[in-house]
């Protein structure tokens, strides 16, 4: 499935997006990362030993949300599988590139594991308000 156009800005640019596996007794995991678009796939990382990394080994079914940092009441989430990842030197250089995107440095760790979604089911959800808290 090819991202809509809208749902691919959003991830983007510089937003927090919340990735959800599932544990082992069947509950979910929901983590804050980073992401980016590649070739229509999300792309995020995580080190190997990580939760998310065990629970993906098992199943490799994920949700994603993400939010406009902008404005908040402008998301989406999207369902999919994990179809591929990456290590070593590959893997690097899109650790790098989201840390860039994140933060204007490069990774301080040189480790970790890409992981790529591919796309199954998507919503973009733009409310129209303002977001002035109390």
């Amino acid at each position: 499935m090819t991202l809509e156009p809208q749902v691919r800005e959003l991830f983007e640019g510089a937003n927090f997006a919340h990735l959800a596996t599932t544990l082992p007794d069947g509950g979910p995991h929901t983590v804050p990362i980073w992401a980016d678009v590649e070739d229509g796939r999300i792309v995020f990382f995580t080190q190997e030993s990580s939760r998310k990394a065990r629970n993906i080994a098992r199943d490799p079914r994920v949700a994603i949300s993400i939010c406009d940092l902008e404005n908040p009441y402008r998301s989406a989430w999207v369902r999919g599988r994990i179809v591929a990842t990456r290590e070593g030197d590959a893997a690097l250089e899109v650790i790098d590139r989201l840390s860039h995107k994140y933060t204007g440095e490069p990774f301080p760790m040189r480790s970790g594991t890409v992981y790529e979604i591919e796309p199954e089911r998507q919503r973009l959800v733009d409310l129209p308000f303002t977001h002035s808290p109390g």
